[in-house]
C-alpha cells in the first residue's frame, strides 16, 4: 500500500505517532487475527496428517491458505471495528484545521484512529481480488460501492464519498486528510458517480469530483476544488481541459458510420482532443487565467 509523502511522518508510520503506547492497539489487532489462524491449522493438521499417506494434507493446503488469509483479515476487521467505535465514543471525528501537536485532542485521535485501521486495511490490499478492500473501507464509514475500483490506489479510510463506477488509477492517492506543515487538515471528500482517477494522481481533501468526470495521470488537486460535471482535468492544480464525452447517450450516433481510418482519427480529434478553450482569443484567454488564479485565491483563504 503506497504512502502519500505528506503522511511520511503522520500515524501511517508506526515508528513515528503521536504517541509511541498507539502502537499497542496495531500489535494487538496482528495478535488477535493471528490466534483463529494456527487454530484452524491445528485442526487442519489433527485431521488430514498421515505420515504414510500424506497426499491428501497437500493437496487441500492451498484451500486452508485461503481460508486462512480470509479468517486473518475478518477476525483484525471485526476488532478493528470495535476499537474504532470505543475511541469514536470518547472523540468523535470531525473536519477541520488542527493542529500538529501532541497537546490538540483531535490530531491525537486522528493519528490514533489511523494506527487501528492500518493493520487490516493493509491486510485486505494484499488480497489479489478488489472486493475486500470495498468490505474494509464499507466497514470503516467509507460509503462505496462493489462496482468501485479502488484496489490500484490508496485511500483513506474516513470521511470519503465515492459513487458508482469509479475506478482509482494505480499508485494514485485519495485523501480526506493531510498534513501540510504543522497543520492537519480533515476534510470530506466526494467522488461521483463514473469518475476515473488517472495512475498517480492526488486528490486532496474536500475535492469534490462531479459525475462522468476524469482526472488525468499525475494531475492533482487543490483542498477544496470542485471538480464540475463531464469534465477532464489535468495539471497541477487541476484545471479543465475538455469535454469527457465518454459517457455520452448516443454515442454511435455522434460519431456515426466511418469506414476511413483517417475520417475516423480526425472525427476522433474533433470530439475528444480539442481543448474547451481552443477558439480562444488571447485577450479571451487572458481573461480565463486571471478568472482562474482569484478562484484558487479564494479557494486557499477559505482553508
Amino acid at each position: 500500500m503506497s504512502v502519500p509523502t505528506s503522511m511520511s511522518v503522520g500515524p501511517f508510520n508506526p515508528t513515528v505517532l503521536v504517541k509511541k503506547r498507539y502502537l499497542f492497539f496495531y500489535i494487538f489487532l496482528m495478535w488477535v487475527s493471528m490466534i483463529p489462524v494456527l487454530l484452524e491449522f491445528w485442526f487442519y493438521w489433527r485431521w488430514l496428517w498421515d505420515p504414510v499417506r500424506p497426499i491428501h494434507f497437500y493437496i487441500f493446503l492451498p484451500l486452508l491458505c485461503f481460508l486462512m488469509y480470509l479468517t486473518a483479515v475478518f477476525t483484525s476487521l471485526i476488532f478493528a471495528k470495535i476499537l474504532l467505535l470505543i475511541v469514536n465514543a470518547i472523540h468523535s471525528p470531525k473536519e477541520g484545521v488542527f493542529l500538529r501537536e501532541s497537546s490538540d485532542r483531535d490530531y491525537r485521535y486522528w493519528s490514533l484512529r489511523n494506527t487501528i485501521k492500518r493493520w487490516p486495511t493493509w491486510l485486505a490490499h494484499k488480497f489479489p481480488f478488489p472486493f475486500l478492500d470495498n468490505i474494509v473501507f464499507k466497514m470503516f464509514g467509507v460509503k462505496t460501492k462493489f462496482s468501485n475500483s479502488l484496489f490500484e490506489g490508496w485511500v483513506d479510510c474516513e470521511f470519503i464519498e465515492f459513487g458508482k463506477n469509479v475506478v482509482v488509477g494505480q499508485g494514485s492517492i485519495v485523501q480526506s486528510a493531510v498534513i501540510i506543515g504543522n497543520l492537519l487538515i480533515i476534510k470530506k471528500t466526494i467522488i461521483d458517480d463514473n469518475v476515473r482517477i488517472g495512475a498517480h494522481a492526488v486528490v486532496m481533501p474536500g475535492t469534490h469530483i462531479g459525475k462522468n468526470s476524469v482526472l488525468a495521470a499525475n494531475s492533482v488537486t487543490i483542498v477544496g476544488q470542485e471538480l464540475e460535471d463531464g469534465w477532464i482535468y489535468v495539471g497541477l492544480p487541476a484545471k479543465k481541459f475538455k469535454n469527457n464525452r465518454f459517457f455520452e447517450d448516443g454515442l454511435e450516433e455522434i460519431l456515426g458510420h466511418i469506414e476511413d481510418v483517417e475520417d475516423l482519427r480526425k472525427k476522433y480529434e474533433e470530439l475528444y482532443i480539442k481543448r474547451h478553450d481552443q477558439h480562444l482569443t488571447h485577450k479571451e484567454k487572458k481573461e480565463l487565467k486571471k478568472e482562474r488564479i482569484e478562484e484558487e485565491k479564494r479557494r486557499m483563504e477559505g482553508i
